[in-house]
């Protein structure tokens, strides 16, 4: 019987600290001092005019708030305008991204619309009635002159703009984004707007407000009258309809048929991976018991949904055991699991506001860091949009970002809706960039399988572009995705949703987890999962980095031919590592292929959406040392990984696609034209769009694959080449094992 090859560990060993290339000079200006104030002066004019006609109590502190748009060629972090923000005695709160189509820009050819960044600006009045005489006393050659170059155009923030799909006049519940002044007390403003929210006979619901970065979250209810005078409050970000929760309502086939299974008597296969369902509950009659650690109310006093129970047990029942064959016997689970019921009451008529209250018990488990992995395979009713980000996504993106908890997240099933409008996209929170967004598969069969209709679909937001990020099996009209049924016997219904694709892709990363234990950071398995998938010829749109494999050992084990190495660590900001890509003894032979997928956790700014991961990579491939130019100090790069697929050429030479938090790709060439390969990598750090200040060092993980089809033994060759540095990641349980 041939020997099971495991994947390789300890590949950080093969890294080190180098120092960095010199940077290249910025690119030529658009606009000159005397173009740029030709333009702009009667822009700061006229928005100061605008914010002096906002009465006082909707000014507290006497302060306004500006739109400062910036040129598309200089919307990199380089080129953020803190010299000019800082002598006009204004600051940035916050940032998005808009279209436009510029009068100039750096490329040739006639400017056509462009995505860029639009910079919210906060300061007092006079701030801004003083800019006009600023910019035509700033002196040639300065910062100043040089930030004012680059800013397109200038506008006071106005009520209407602040409205953002305002629904019909029967709506009473809205959710208000409020933007703070960063480094200050908070309550000032917080204050200020409950008292003129008062005034307006508007109820704040102070209780259930969130606070994500330097954004303040709180719903308010009233009359659509009051909520656009509300609108006049001028640290007001967005405004909009308190959305319904989803994910209670699966594509469910109506059968009276009682269909039957059996259930494994074995205990799971590990007792350590710590997992968490965050749910509907579960009813009294069930028939996971043996496998349930505990079951809590997150509040005991509140009452069930009866759909949410069963809900929650079908989710459940994906997580445990997968899509189970009707009188057949379910697979052995991988773990335990704590089913925790953060859904309750009538969110359909009698509490609008249930969205609030299961977000914050959504946050109450993840601050509790007891748990490695959970499934949310629920959320508001919202498609994501481009301008603005949600305050689930920026709570849940916040709680992630040490890279410690995997967390899949159902990206919705509103796929079929209209796709023009974007009605069909990705649902918050599955936009968050530290999570795991899995949209479902039609078929469990690795070669025929296609995006389930209903299931959501991309781009997500940039940066976190790729949208899904993985597909699993969640049923469709002709494979319909079986689970447990509320019955003290095992009795199943057939299903079909991303709440059950969700579970199902967990169970697969616990699996990893359980079998080779806690050498794998949930980073690393969150890697190992991209690394694996399939895209076949889907369009990423639909299917994101694609369906991870039934099998979970075409994961963790490597065929004759392939060799793929685990690297885990940190990396320091600004700094520079240069990972090697390990090879035999004397190189290879014939065609090779080479695939390589980065992971990280980033740090989030939720009021910057055009800047919102704090941390990016900027990763090069050097496939021979041999190959210097003259008068340079490394070895030349070649393409690996296809920023198409995060932004257009217009956006990259802006650096967005390098703020991505997983890069995926391969190469296939001929084995002699690789000699000492190397991968360096580049961590840049940035706070609100602008360079960061004492940032933090991030872990990453990385997963090459070497494919060398005239080496068959390509396993043992690398770990031999490597002894002592490179080991194989041993199970951690007994084999051999059903998977």
């Amino acid at each position: 019987m041939n020997k099971t090859n495991f994947l390789i560990g300890r590949g950080e060993l093969l890294t080190h600290d180098i120092k960095g290339p010199r940077r290249m000079p910025g690119k030529a200006e658009v606009y000159s001092l005397e173009q740029a104030c030709h333009r702009l002066v009667p822009q700061f004019s006229q928005a100061a005019s605008a914010l002096d006609l906002i009465g006082n109590d909707a000014c507290p502190g006497d302060f306004g708030v500006g739109r400062m748009m910036l040129n598309p060629s200089f919307i990199a972090r380089s080129y953020f305008p803190t010299g000019l923000l800082r002598a006009a005695g204004l600051e940035s709160i916050g940032s998005r991204t808009v279209k436009v189509t510029p009068h100039a820009w750096s490329k040739k050819g006639t400017p056509q619309e462009s995505l860029t960044t639009e910079i919210f600006v906060a300061g007092k009045r006079q701030a801004f009635r003083q800019l006009a005489s600023l910019a035509q006393a700033i002196q040639p050659d300065s910062d100043e002159a040089n930030d004012l170059t680059h800013i397109e155009q200038f506008a006071a923030f106005i009520p209407a703009e602040r409205l953002s799909h305002c629904g019909n006049t029967n709506d009473r519940f809205f959710e208000v984004g409020i933007h703070l002044l960063p480094d200050q007390d908070p309550t000032y403003i917080q204050r200020a707007f409950v008292q003129f929210a008062e005034k307006q006979n508007l109820k704040v619901h102070s209780n259930l407000e969130f606070t994500a970065g330097n954004l303040w979250f709180v719903p308010v209810e009233g009359s659509r009258s009051a909520i656009e005078n509300l609108s006049q409050f001028v640290f007001i970000r967005v405004i909009r309809p308190v959305p319904r929760l989803r994910g209670l309502r699966p594509v469910q086939r109506s059968s009276g048929l009682s269909v039957g299974c059996h259930l494994p008597n074995e205990q799971p296969l590990s007792s350590e991976p710590r997992v968490a369902i965050l749910d509907g509950g579960l009813p009294e009659q069930h028939a996971i018991t043996p496998w349930i650690r505990s079951y809590r109310l997150l509040d005991p006093n509140a009452s069930d949904i009866s759909e949410g129970l069963d809900h929650g047990l079908a989710v459940t029942s994906a997580f445990l055991f997968g899509p189970i064959q009707p009188n057949g016997m379910a697979p052995r689970p991988y773990s335990h699991v704590d089913h925790l019921r953060v859904l309750d009451q009538d969110i359909d008529t009698e509490d609008p506001l249930e969205l609030y209250r299961t977000l914050g018990f959504v946050e109450q488990v993840l601050l509790s860091r007891s748990y490695q992995f959970i499934n949310l395979s629920l959320g508001p009713d919202l498609p994501i949009e481009d301008r603005e980000v949600h305050a689930w996504t920026s709570v849940i993106d916040d709680l992630l970002s040490d890279g410690d908890t995997f967390m899949t997240v159902a990206v919705g099933n509103n796929g079929e809706l209209d796709k023009v409008s974007g009605n069909a996209r990705v649902q918050v929170p599955s936009d968050c960039v530290n999570a795991v967004a899995v949209g479902a598969a039609n078929k469990d069969n690795d070669a025929e399988w296609a995006r389930a209709p209903y299931s959501a679909i991309g781009p997500g937001r940039s940066p976190g572009v790729v949208k899904p990020d993985l597909m699993a099996f969640g049923g469709d009209t002709d494979r319909y995705f079986h689970v447990l049924a509320a019955d003290k016997k095992p009795v199943l219904i057939p299903q079909r949703g991303t709440s059950f694709a969700a579970p199902y892709l967990l169970r697969s990363a616990v699996g990893i987890r359980a079998i080779l234990g806690s050498d794998l950071t949930p980073l690393a398995i969150k890697a190992l999962l991209i690394h694996a998938a399939n895209k076949s010829t889907h369009a990423q749109t639909e299917v994101g980095w694609g369906k991870i494999p039934e099998d979970l050992m075409q994961i963790i084990t490597c065929p004759d031919g392939v060799a793929r190495v685990v690297y885990q660590g940190e990396l320091k900001p600004g700094k520079y590592l240069r990972a090697t890509l390990p090879l035999p003894t004397g190189g290879l032979a014939g065609k090779v292929r080479l695939k390589a997928t980065f992971c990280y956790s980033s740090p989030t700014d939720p009021q910057d959406a055009a800047a919102y991961t704090r941390a990016g990579l900027e990763v090069v491939f050097r496939p021979n040392d041999d190959r210097i130019q003259v008068g340079k100090a490394n070895a030349d790069t070649k393409g690996f990984f296809d920023m198409k697929q995060f932004a257009t050429e217009q956006e990259r030479r802006a650096d967005q696609g390098k703020w991505e938090t997983v890069l995926h790709g391969n190469k296939s060439m001929l084995g002699s034209s690789l000699k000492n390969p190397v991968f360096d990598i580049h961590y840049n750090a940035r706070e609100a769009g602008a360079r960061a200040i004492g940032p933090e060092r991030i872990r990453y993980a990385l997963i090459i694959s070497v494919e060398a089809p005239r080496h068959a033994d390509l396993y043992n060759e690398i770990l031999h080449a490597y002894t002592k540095i490179l080991v194989p990641i041993q199970p951690q349980i007994t084999l051999p094992i059903q998977v």
